[in-house]
């Protein structure tokens, strides 16, 4: 859109099928403004859609083919021509025809004939108007278009905050960072899948979905409070050092409370975050924990995290253990229906489980992530001993 300078002559098109009519208007108009001319409709909306419109017409009612009416309404149908204001230039002098003009959108009717003092005053005041519409058009547009920047570099940062302290948790288990990535998107399938059930329609809106996607990578943040003795153990935990680690989903939750604390506001992603850290490790029978909730008093979200996070870990080869089969995954996460998990998202999993699969294959963990892994922990082990 440009803006009217009047250190510049304006652009009037005169559309009008009487050559003596637009001989007299460009004579009347040419000192003060850029005047173009068309003698029919047609060639009207050509000009006015150019890559060089005019900043306001000058249109006759009476045109054989197209007459004024049709050539407004074309105008302002058309985004391209919708702001160019429109002046009606017409020997009919009816109440009614000047009323069908303005609905058209016309600004201005002007009855035959002229007026040159009339005609030049009402042609200044509406490139004046003209001038001032598209000043705070283009002054909107501009701050919306800051907002739109601003707000994604807000979100970028987040995204990259989020994943820098998953990617730091991470490092400190048996976990490659890819781990992350799958188990977000798994959330984010499962959730649109459930959309429309109606258990889960008020809460996974696109903007909750959205959030669950950003929040998932924050699941085992706690991790990083965990003494190394415990969470890198290969073997089983004896009972006190399970409780040590059991421990990880409420040290997630403080640490992003505490971030949220000093930001001295609630924050939705992180309302969404602190759910799934402190209970994706609740089972649907209340055998979970670190609160032993069960069923619907878990959250959406933890219980949408429990599922992915139990199928990557089954799917995904550890410095302990190899991987299961998809098909063995599977079989696990059905079998912990109404027990483990959410039955109506067990249900929802299995007919989605090819999305699953499509995710664990996009984003493999390779040889090279595991043999760093292996020697990170040696390290690590070896360091804690």
């Amino acid at each position: 859109m440009e803006i009217l300078d009047f250190n510049e002559k304006a652009t009037v098109l005169v559309v009008d099928d009487t050559p003596d009519n637009l001989a007299l208007m460009s004579a009347l108009l040419k000192e003060t403004y850029k005047v173009k001319v068309a003698n029919r409709g047609d060639r009207g909306l050509q000009i006015a859609a150019s890559a060089a419109p005019p900043d306001l017409i000058l249109l006759d009612v009476m045109m054989p083919d197209i007459d004024g009416y049709e050539v407004c309404r074309r105008l302002k149908t058309d985004p391209r021509t919708a702001d160019i204001p429109v002046i009606f230039l017409t020997a009919r002098t009816e109440l009614e025809d000047e009323q069908r003009g303005l609905a058209l959108g016309a600004v201005d009717y002007i009855t035959k004939p002229i007026s040159p003092p009339i005609l030049l005053a009402r042609v200044a005041t509406q490139l004046s108007l003209k001038s001032s519409a598209d000043f705070l058009r283009s002054k909107n547009d501009f701050l919306r278009a800051e907002v739109e920047r601003r707000t994604r570099d807000l979100e970028a940062v987040q995204d990259v905050t989020i994943l820098a302290l998953a990617s730091l948790a991470e490092t400190r288990d048996a976990e490659t960072g890819k781990h992350i990535l799958r188990t977000q998107r798994y959330v984010k399938v499962l959730a649109e899948s459930l959309r429309a059930h109606p258990r889960f329609t008020d809460f996974l809106t696109d903007q909750n979905i959205k959030v669950l996607f950003k929040s998932a990578p924050l699941h085992d943040i706690g991790k990083v409070g965990i003494p190394d003795r415990i969470l890198l153990k290969p073997g089983r935990f004896e009972p006190e050092e399970f409780e040590i680690m059991k421990s990880h989903t409420l040290l997630g939750r403080d640490a992003i409370q505490l971030a949220e604390n000093w930001l001295g506001t609630p924050v939705e992603f992180l309302t969404i975050a602190k759910e799934i850290a402190l209970y994706h490790q609740e089972k649907w029978d209340g055998s979970g924990y670190p609160e032993a909730l069960s069923g619907d008093c878990i959250p959406v979200s933890a219980r949408l995290m429990a599922i992915a996070d139990v199928y990557d870990a089954l799917i995904s080869r550890r410095v302990y253990k190899e991987r299961m089969s998809h098909e063995q995954a599977v079989k696990i996460i059905v079998e912990g229906r109404a027990t483990h998990f959410d039955p109506d998202m067990v249900d929802a999993f299995v007919r989605i489980q090819d999305e699953f699969r499509r995710i664990a294959e996009r984003f493999p963990d390779s040889a090279d992530d595991l043999q760093k892994k292996i020697e990170f922990l040696a390290q690590a082990v070896a360091v804690d001993a």
